[in-house]
């Protein structure tokens, strides 16, 4: 129990920043392009409370923790309300919206890491905050590639319908009301890590790339 405790204590405000940006990156992407239903219904805001969904960003993650002890965990946000009729040029300004979302996880992945550089330059050896910085990370990261699995409702699905001819993308959007039960079905047999892991892998080094000038400057 008290290693549940913890575990909820490092991750709660990752966690909740990272579902609570990539949610309204969405809703700000499609406000942009020309889709005023999300702004409208007041989902554009970074107030973490109007994006949570009780059962699955909170009882759902917790039981699947208990239940496998912590081996697999899985929850979800309420997604943004978006009319892509609406968007300027519908089938390109999907993939902006898209898109949105994962980006803004990656730039906080970033932000964590940089949170973890400066932590350690400036000395600080408090386990609390270093493993705050790297469960913000690991958890953008894990949205980052988990959101561009390229199978719709996910955002890589939606990303791909927008890239494919529009026969292809008509055909292709048809599975969207079964893509939660397949992208299910992958996590639970395993198969979906064969994506994760690589996805992860290249985000994780092109954020250190991105990032050696400034270890560089700080001597790390």
């Amino acid at each position: 129990m008290n290693e549940l405790i913890q575990t909820v204590l490092v991750y709660a405000l990752p966690v909740i920043f990272a579902i609570t940006l990539h949610e309204a990156a969405h809703g700000y992407a499609a406000k942009y392009f020309g889709d005023m239903t999300a702004y409208s219904q007041g989902r554009v805001s970074l107030n973490p409370m109007v994006h949570i969904d009780p059962l699955g960003t909170i009882v759902i993650p917790a039981v699947l923790y208990v239940a496998t002890g912590g081996a697999f965990l899985f929850g979800y946000a309420k997604p943004v309300p978006v009319n892509f009729s609406q968007l300027r040029k519908p089938k390109r300004d999907m993939a902006w919206v898209a898109l949105a979302g994962p980006a803004a996880n990656f730039v906080m992945a970033i932000g964590w890491v940089c949170m973890d550089i400066f932590l350690q330059a400036g000395g600080v050896t408090e386990p609390y905050f270093l493993k705050m910085a790297n469960a913000g990370l690991l958890t953008n990261l894990v949205m980052f590639a988990f959101n561009l699995f390229p199978v719709p409702p996910l955002d890589g699905g939606r990303i791909l319908v927008s890239l494919l001819p529009y026969k292809l993308a008509y055909k292709f959007a048809q599975i969207e009301p079964y893509g939660f039960f397949i992208v299910m079905a992958l996590v639970m047999l395993h198969v979906l890590q064969f994506w994760l892991m690589p996805v992860m892998m290249v985000s994780s080094m092109l954020i250190q790339l991105l990032l050696s000038p400034l270890t560089l400057l700080l001597g790390m």
